[in-house]
Formats: C-alpha cells, structure tokens, sequence
C-alpha cells in the first residue's frame, strides 16, 4: 500500500522516469511477495527479521487452511483427560468422570432443568448446575443413558483409534478404560491421555451406536482376526487355571457337575490343577437355532472345567481342555464369533476377562532372580564354540577361506551356539521333575514364573528369557553389520564393562530408529490415504467374468500362506469343480467362507479363480463382489463402505507399530539363518521341473548347472506338497522320481560363495587374465597365499584393459577349442568381477568342476528399518538402481560384439528379428549362449522394476510382485494383513492409462487419461459404431497418484499447493467432489456410508432437472433400491 501510495505521489510529481521505474520494481515485488512470499529473490521479513506469511502460505502446508481448519478442525463438547484402567466395566461401557460429564452435556442439562420447571431460564438453569446439587446429578444420570460417547486416542492410526461407548459416571478425574479395547487404541495407563467427544444429533448418536460401538468392532479391519484379544495378566490367569499338575490335591477325584467342583475348589478340598473327572452338559446349535443339551464325561482339570461354564451354547468343550495360551485364546474368540455370533462373543470376551485377573490374582506369579535358570550345559556348549572359532581361525591363517568367508563363518557358528544354549535354557526352564500317585519320578512342564509368562504369550519371549538367562548372543553395530564376538554373558550373571559398552552401543540405534521412523511411517499412511481416499464401494456387482488364478504363496519350501487363507472372504470368479468328478461344487460368484475353504482345500484343489478388487470393471469405485467379505465385519461389504480409506490404515497402522518397536530386542542381532540345503517336510515321490539341468562330476555327484530350476514333491495323487529351488551349483542327492520320506536331504550346497562350473571336460586356457590389468594377485597378509581376484573394470587403469573380459576357452587333446554341443560355437566362460580364480592355466579339468567361486556378501540384521523404507519404495513405484534385466521377446540368446565396458546380448525372436541389449560388463548375466527366454524372464541378474514387470507381464503379475514383496516385509514382523488391501491400493495406482491408439476418440495418441474415462468414451464409440481408443496400462505411485487426481481440491489439499491450484486456474478446471476429501474439504456430507444415499439421491435430483420429467420417470425404482441399502 505504502510503495502503491508513493508511486501515485511520484507520477503526480512528474518524477524523473528512473525513480518512477524503480518505484514499479519494487511495487511490483510487493505484490509478488503478497501472493506467494520466496518464490522469487529473498523473501521479505517483517521487524523480527521472520520471512512474513504470503497468502499462498495461508493455504499450504500443515499449518495450512487446508490441513489445520478444512481437513479437520477443533470441535466444542469435547473434553480430555488421563486414562485409567477398568477392569469392571463391561466391553460397551467407559467410566467418565463426574466434573467431565457435567461439563460435556450442560446444554442437555439446561434442556432438561427446563422441562421439569426446575429452572426459568438459562441463566437460572446454569447457576443451578455450578452449585452442583443433588438434582443436577440425577438429571445427570438421566441425560446420559443411552447416549453413548467417543473416545479417541492419539496418534489415530485405524478406525478402531476411535470408538464409542455406553459412559458410567465415575469419581476422580481419569477416564476408565475397558482392558480389551487398549489393544486397537494401542493404549496403556503410564500417563496416556485420551480425548471424549459427544455426538450430538440423534442420527449421530445412532450410527455411533450402531457402527461405532466397542462391541460391535470385535474383528480387525487389516485382517479379519478378532482385535478384542486378551492380553497380558489376563492371559497369564487363564493359562495359570488351565495348567495341569500331576499328583496335586485331590487328583483323580469324580464330580457330577461344575457346582460340585467350584464348592469342592472353594472349600480347598481340591487343586485348581488337579486332574479329574467330571460329566459336563454341552449345548449344540440347531440349523434351527434350537439348543440341544448333551452330557460328556471329561477327564480335564479343576481349572478347565470352572472356564466351561463361560462357554457360549454351540461351543464343543474341548476348546477350553488344553492350556490355554494367547494364541489359543485368540481362536477361541474367532470360533465364539464365526458360530455363535457377535452377541455371545462380546459376553465371552468380558467374562474371561473377568475370570483371568481373579485367577492372575489367585496365582500370585512373581518374578525374582532364582526364577532366572542358568543352564549347566552352557560352558560345554561356549568351549565347543570357541574350538570351531578356533578352527576356523586356524584354516584362514593357512589359507584355505578368505577373510570374508572367515567372518560369516564365524558369525554362524556364534549365532548356532547362541540358539542352542536358547534351546537348553527353555529345556531347563520348561520342565521339572515331580512324583507321581505311584511315586515314580515324571517330568512334567515347570511352573516356573518366567517360563509361564513366556509360554502363555502374556509377556515377554523366548528371545527376551534367553538373554536373562542363556547369553546375550551377536550384536549388531548401528550401521547393521554384526560384531563378530558374541557377548556371551547374561543379565542373571551381568556383563562385564566391554559386553556392557558392546549391548549398549547397538541398543542405542533402537531408540535413534524409532524416533527417526514414526514420521516416516506416518507419511506413508498420509501418502496412501490421498491416493486411495476415493474408492467406495459403489455398487453391487459389476458382473465382470474376470479374476485372479489364486495359489498358495510357498518359499523356498514352506507354505508361508496357505491356498484356504488366500481365498478365504472373497467370490469366485469361476466355477469351482471337484478335481476327480468334475461336477460344480461352488459356482462363480460364491462368497467363500471359512466352512467352504476347508472343503476346497480338503478336495485338494491346487488354484481357484477369484475375483479381485484389480479386475473390477466398476467406474469411479469399486463394486462388494470383487472386493469380497468386509474383514472388520465378517460379511459381504456393504455398498458405501470407504475401503480405500480401511485399506490404507490397514498398511499404515502396523507400520507405526513395528517401528515403534524395533529396539525391543536391543540391538541383539536376528539374523535370518542362512539355508545350505534343502530338507524336505512330507513324503512323496521327488520331480524335477523343465528348468532343471545338471551334470555329473568326476566323483560321481550331481551338479546343478540350471538357474532356474525346481524340485518338487508329489503325494501319491499326483498333488504338489512343496517346491524348492534349487541354486546354480548345488549338489543334488536324490534323482528324478525317487520315492522320498520327510526330513530327506535333497540338495546341499555352501552358502557363503557362489560357485562357477564348467559343463565340458578340457584343458584350461585362460584369456585376457592378465596379473595387474584384469585380474589382480591378492596375498593374504595372514597365510601369505595368493589368489587371482577379477578386478573391476571401473577400476582398471588403462583403456584398453577395460574392454578386456577375463574368460577360460577349454582345448580337448588335439589342442582344438571345445565347442558347445549341437553348435559350432567354442565353450566360453567369463568370469565376474570379484570371482576368486581357483584353477591354474593349462589345468585339466573335468565336467562339474568349478573354475572360480564369487564371495557372498556379508548378512546384515534385517530390521524393519530395511522395511519401512522397501514399503515406501513398492508403493512409490521407484525403479530400483541396478535393475535386473526383463527379455521383452521370446526367443533365443546369444552374445554380440563387445563395445567399450559394455557386452552385447542379442535376443532373436521366432520371426528372426533380433533384439540387441548392452548390458554393462559387472553385471551378472544368468542367460547363456543359445537359451531360450520367454517374454518377461529375467536376464540380468538385479532387483526387479515394477514398471518392467507391468509392461511385459501384465496387471496380474505386477499386482502378484508387489503384494508378495510388501508382505515379505511385514510377514518378518510378524503382522498379517490381507492381501485385499495391497490390491485396493495397486488398483488406485494403476488408475491411468497412456492411450496408444486414439480411434474415433477425442484423446491424442500418447495422452494420460483416467481409465474409467476411457472405458466412458469406448462405450460411446462402441455404441456409435466408431473406432474405440487402444491404451496401455501406466503405474504410478502414490505421490503421483495423489496428485494426478482429477479432483483439483484433493490435490492441492496434499502437496504442492500452489502449483496445483495455478494449473486448475489456467485450465478451468471443475471438480466434480467425487471423493471423500473434496467434500470434507467444502463441508457437505461424504460419499460414503450413510452419505452415500444422501449424494445419490442429489445426483438423480440433478440428473432430473437437467434432462426433464421423463428421466424421474425411470429414475424412481433405482432409488427406492438405494435408500434400502445403507439400512
């Protein structure tokens, strides 16, 4: 205004032109500044020497207008306070403080003094509530019936962060917490805080109590396992009862009934332990819903039989007759639910709630330091250690392994000795030995304090007891890498000052890490809500025939996720048939259950056809058949369900958790134990797979020579039982179709060096391995031993000498070049960089011999701070740096003209063409002269790109790569979440298309479009007999996503602010609020949930006016369908 205003006084002035001039410089950088302050040139500061905030700062960032007032904002009646816990509540209740409820219903309070005629006025009805009188507490009391409250814990990272429940007015000022729910607010009582807020309209009141309420939100939404678990003292009270103990007081004793036994418990007649028998009453669940009661004598315990009287009516009692630990625990929840409903369920939940801190309580566990079990074969086992550490040392000083190689092996045999102590201090721990009626010594399993927490799964783990009372074992320094002495002392013995500065220097990158990855995993979740935040499920099925052939998910040999839980919750795309009679036992569109995948698994079918949230053919959302059985429900979704939104809490949420978590273990190196042979789990006959090749040796073993090759075994009906591949250089113990039993060894091999093997007999000629150009001497300053090493060709001096590949030709006796069998092409192996040379030349050599062995890197501790970011990645969709290679034909290889640092790899498809690669020289190339590759094999050995797999694959492969890799990481965590959702947010990622082909259409070749827009436009040509639009699928990932939105308002909302909303200005764009963040963002109801009929019905209103009466017309029947769906 001031440089406006001189301006204004200069031009009145006539003022000479370089002053008028200057004056509009800086009047024009005013301005500039006021829009967007930095932008350009320094920024102007205000008197505090801050930059001043620019409107366009008024819009951004988390402070922002978007982010602090639009997106969420601060609401009255809502208050918040410390938590405490309540053990007596029941599940759909919370205790609330007196002061609190006053305060939060004041404006009822008012209403009702008034209604009564207790009070005039306002202004009399609030002076009577700060008097606080007896009246007021009983209208109180009166007010808050049936009104539930919600409560919330920050950091909301689910949907379970927030739930309502019944309020019971308490004393004090702490809010009661029910004990089951702290799990899903992942909530404790050392000072956490939680906040209380009150809906208000009797609708929302009424979907908090119907959608929101504690009891109703048994299941979680990530996987469908029941999130209302027990935990901690109550698990250790269940487990303690449900324990048995031989020769305990009154063991063998008969009782007719549980009153007889809980009289003779009270009475001290007999052991909560004890053995004894007893006729129970069973009630079974008719189709009907009729109960029938039946009488069983049960040989169980004191203990065992009190918890049966808990049990729901359709609940066998051989569920509680075993000891029960958390695991357990949780299965009886999901069977109580998946049988005998939601209802029964809650009302278990409570009771063994209840019954497990009485008898927490009873058992009286403590926790001293004689618990703490040192075992006595200990210092054999550390001397047994130190000996092969020592032989180790000794073949390294003689020269026969290389340091690398000395060090895993060292590392291996601490982490082996580290587990076998485990072993023998659980052995110890777990039993002791009692006697019996007959007075014979028996073991049985201990009651040792520490031994039942762990056990029961109440507290602490055996990694955590081991390092009390075993040793310590491997650390790890904060970059990962393992320290090579062990710290081989436990807390019960304590450590000496080096082991104490050893545990403490990897136990400080826990807590560094920690600090570090809750913003990043919260970014991740903020990240995957944008991209998805728009995907309802907006109708019921988009009668698409298409799906995913789903099988079970085996590596390397074990079932990591069975088919029955693959498929489990969703519809099948095609007709299921019985594998031997071929009848139809489920038909295409069956929403498969847990009773139907047993069956399919019990007839041993091997894939089934599902339908996905990929192939859905829906526009703009997504439709409740493909996206199958609503996990957090256990039924059908419901149409209006935001499953996007679920989909990326789901990811998010236990991404927080587990790196909130990483220190636990205190830097303690896990490491994931490295195979070196194949042991097989099931009888059957042995199959080798197409991709298997080998060769037999001068001492008559079998080498593996194939890369890609596979065993499998079969059961006696020809039905695969596991697969395992089997790596380059393996020696195999068992031919093609032999009969073999489990726990037969099939193939071994070293882990630690990557072999290189000749498949052809000859003389070895070296080429082009020159000492000091292409291969360097290395001698060992400890053995004084040389060994040939290929150097780098990056590393090499000269320029010619980086062109040079150091290879062996072999010569038969004649002294001609050996050729590969069936060509003309002389035998050719190249050796890579960093391959340790083990042959001399002009050795003979004989087939299956190896001529170089690569070192393998050193293992570091895999932690999920690998982790986070690998999620980030997969969902970013970055290509990694050193991709492997794809083929993009089929067809066969073979190796061109080398050009400077790069070789030449040629492919020539079926039709002759040929497609040429220059791959660089130290990469490792896994194709061989004269294979032949089908489209989409790797050929170059590297991570793979997903944009690769996409193009040469297909969506259904792509989505395969990615959902498998993101559980890998999440799988070692051990957190479970359903496959759905990785798809949901593969779907979103996927949602636009390049067009390669425009047709009649009004797109140009090479632009990005929506895919449902395309899909809109190709019907229209279809329908007009035109020429549809050809397009290619395009992946993004999420931040990209987010921001290539067609809803301008969503995207400015997210980042880059400024940038989005100037290109919607210059393009007009409008936006259609088709979202959930747009309409928050403009404050009108979402469209989803109870929402969703609400904008459904505005939509056909606008539909109506614009297109005339004749629409309504036809309009009406499909309305009358959408109002009955919510309810």
């Amino acid at each position: 205004i001031n440089r406006n205003n001189r301006l204004k006084r200069l031009l009145e002035l006539k003022a000479p032109e370089i002053i008028v001039r200057n004056e509009k410089r800086m009047l024009q950088e005013a301005v500039d500044s006021l829009l967007d302050n930095g932008r350009r040139g320094k920024a102007m500061t205000g008197a505090n020497k801050r930059p001043l905030k620019s409107l366009a700062d008024m819009l951004k960032g988390k402070q922002g207008r978007f982010r602090q007032n639009l997106l969420g904002k601060r609401v009255d009646y809502s208050g918040r306070s410390v938590i405490v816990v309540g053990p007596e509540l029941k599940l759909h209740q919370c205790g609330l403080p007196k002061k609190m409820a006053l305060e939060l219903f004041k404006p009822f309070i008012f209403h009702k003094l008034e209604v009564l005629g207790l009070a005039t006025t306002i202004k009399a009805a609030k002076r009577l509530v700060e008097e606080e009188g007896p009246e007021v507490w009983d209208i109180l009391e009166d007010v808050i019936r049936e009104h539930p409250v919600m409560l919330n814990r920050a950091p909301t990272l689910h949907r379970l962060g927030i739930q309502a429940f019944e309020p019971v007015l308490i004393e004090g000022k702490a809010i009661q917490l029910h004990p089951l729910v702290c799990a899903a607010f992942n909530a404790d009582f050392d000072g956490d805080q939680m906040a209380v807020h009150v809906p208000l309209s009797l609708e929302a009141q009424m979907e908090a109590r119907t959608l929101m309420l504690a009891s109703n939100n048994v299941l979680s939404p990530a996987n469908g396992e029941p999130i209302i678990v027990p935990s901690q003292d109550i698990v250790l009270g269940l487990y303690y009862m449900t324990r048995e103990r031989i020769n305990a007081k009154g063991e063998g004793m008969m009782f007719s009934d549980v009153v007889e036994i809980s009289r003779a418990y009270e009475s001290r007649q007999v052991d909560l332990h004890a053995r004894i028998i007893v006729r129970l009453k069973e009630y079974t669940l008719e189709a009907n819903g009729e109960k029938k009661e039946k009488i069983t004598r049960y040989e169980t315990t004191v203990g065992r039989a009190l918890l049966a009287e808990l049990l729901p009516a359709g609940l066998p009692f051989s569920v509680v007759n075993k000891p029960l630990k958390k695991k357990e625990i949780s299965r009886l929840i999901n069977a109580s639910f998946r049988r005998c409903g939601l209802r029964e369920t809650v009302i278990l939940a409570d009771k063994l709630m209840y019954t497990g801190f009485t008898y927490a309580a009873r058992a009286g566990i403590s926790i001293a330091v004689d618990d703490m079990l040192v075992p006595t074969q200990k210092e054999g086992i550390l001397g047994a250690a130190e000996a092969e550490v020592k032989e180790i040392e000794m073949q390294y000083s003689s020269g026969l392994v290389t340091q690398g190689e000395r060090y895993n092996k060292v590392v291996d045999i601490w982490g082996r000795a580290g587990d076998v102590v485990a072993k023998a201090m659980m052995d110890q721990l777990g039993s002791e030995k009692v006697t019996d009626r007959e007075g014979k010594e028996v073991k049985q399993e201990s009651f040792n304090s520490i031994y039942m927490m762990a056990d029961s799964g109440a507290r602490g783990s055996a990694a955590q007891i081991r390092q009390l009372a075993g040793m310590r074992g491997l650390m790890a320094k904060p970059d990962g890498s393992i320290i090579e002495t062990p710290i081989t002392a436990n807390f019960r013995e304590g450590l000496n000052v080096l082991q104490y500065f050893i545990s403490t220097h990897g136990a400080r990158k826990g807590l560094a890490d920690t600090a570090l990855k809750t913003a990043n995993s919260g970014y991740l979740t903020r990240r995957l809500v944008d991209v998805t935040q728009d995907l309802v499920v907006t109708e019921q099925d988009c009668g698409t025939s298409n799906g995913v052939a789903l099988k079970a998910l085996v590596e390397g040999g074990e079932v990591v996720e069975p088919l029955r839980e693959r498929i489990l919750g969703r519809v099948t795309a095609a007709d299921v048939a019985h594998p031997e009679t071929g009848e139809t036992v489920y038909e295409a569109g069956t929403l498969l259950d847990e009773d139907a995948v047993e069956a399919i698994e019990a007839l041993g079918i091997d894939e089934v056809k599902m339908r996905t949230p990929l192939t859905c053919e829906t526009r703009y959302g997504l439709c409740a058949k493909c996206y199958g059985r609503d996990l957090g429900r256990g039924m059908l979704v419901n149409v209006g369900e935001a499953v996007g939104v679920i989909a990326a809490q789901s990811i998010g949420e236990p991404g927080t958790q587990l790196t909130m978590r990483t220190f636990h273990i205190g830097g303690a190196a896990s490491r994931a134990a490295v195979t070196s042979q194949i042991e097989i789990k099931s009888n059957g006959t042995l199959r080798f797979t197409s991709g298997m090749r080998y060769v037999t040796n001068a001492k008559g073993e079998l080498i593996v020579i194939s890369r890609s090759g596979e065993v499998m075994i079969q059961d006696d009906n020809g039905r695969e039982r596991e697969r395992h591949k089997v790596p380059y250089g393996a020696t195999l113990l068992s031919m093609d179709g032999t009969v073999v039993k489990a726990g037969h060894v099939l193939a071994a091999w070293d882990p630690h060096t990557r072999p290189i093997i000749t498949e052809y007999a000859g003389k070895v000629r070296f080429e082009n391995v020159e000492e000091g150009v292409t291969v360097a001497k290395q001698i060992d300053e400890v053995t004084g031993l040389s060994t040939l090493v290929v150097i780098d060709p990056k590393r090499r001096g000269t320029g010619v000498s980086k062109g040079l590949r150091p290879q062996v030709k072999l010569l038969d006796e004649k002294g001609d070049e050996v050729k590969i069998a069936g060509t003309d092409l002389p035998v050719n192996i190249t050796f890579h960089v960093g391959s340790i040379i083990t042959v001399k030349n002009g050795q003979d050599v004989s087939v299956g011999e190896v001529l170089a062995r690569i070192p393998q890197e050193t293992s570091k501790t895999r932690d999920i701070t690998g982790g986070l970011p690998r999620v980030a990645e997969l969902f970013e969709a970055r290509s990694p740096k050193d991709a492997g290679l794809l083929a993009e034909v089929t067809g066969t290889i073979s190796f061109g003209k080398d050009t400077k640092g790069k070789q030449r790899l040629v492919i020539t498809d079926l039709d002759g063409n040929a497609n040429e690669y220059l791959i660089a020289k130290d990469k490792h190339v896994t194709a061989h002269d004269g294979q032949v590759v089908n489209k989409g094999e790797s050929i170059v050995d590297g991570p793979a790109d997903p944009h690769d797999i996409l193009r040469l694959l297909g969506v259904e492969a792509l989505a395969r790569y990615i959902a498998d890799e993101v559980q890998d990481v999440y799988r070692l965590q051990g957190v479970k979440i359903n496959d759905k959702h990785i798809e949901v947010i593969v779907r979103q990622m996927l949602r636009r298309v390049t067009i390669s082909d425009s047709g009649d259409t009004r797109f140009i070749q090479g632009e990005q479009v929506e895919r449902a827009e395309v899909l809109d436009e190709n019907e229209r040509m279809a329908a007009e007999g035109k020429q549809p639009a050809s397009y290619d699928f395009m992946l993004l990932g999420i931040t990209k996503a987010s921001l290539s939105t067609d809803s301008f308002i969503s995207a400015a909302s997210f980042q880059e602010t400024t940038r989005v909303l100037t290109e919607a200005a210059i393009m007009g764009k409008k936006d259609e609020l088709r979202g959930l963040k747009e309409n928050v963002i403009v404050g009108r109801l979402i469209p989803a949930g109870t929402g969703l009929a609400y904008h459904n019905t505005r939509r056909n209103q606008k539909l109506g006016a614009d297109m005339g009466e004749n629409v309504l017309a036809e309009e009406s029947p499909v309305e009358a369908q959408d109002d009955e769906q919510p309810a």
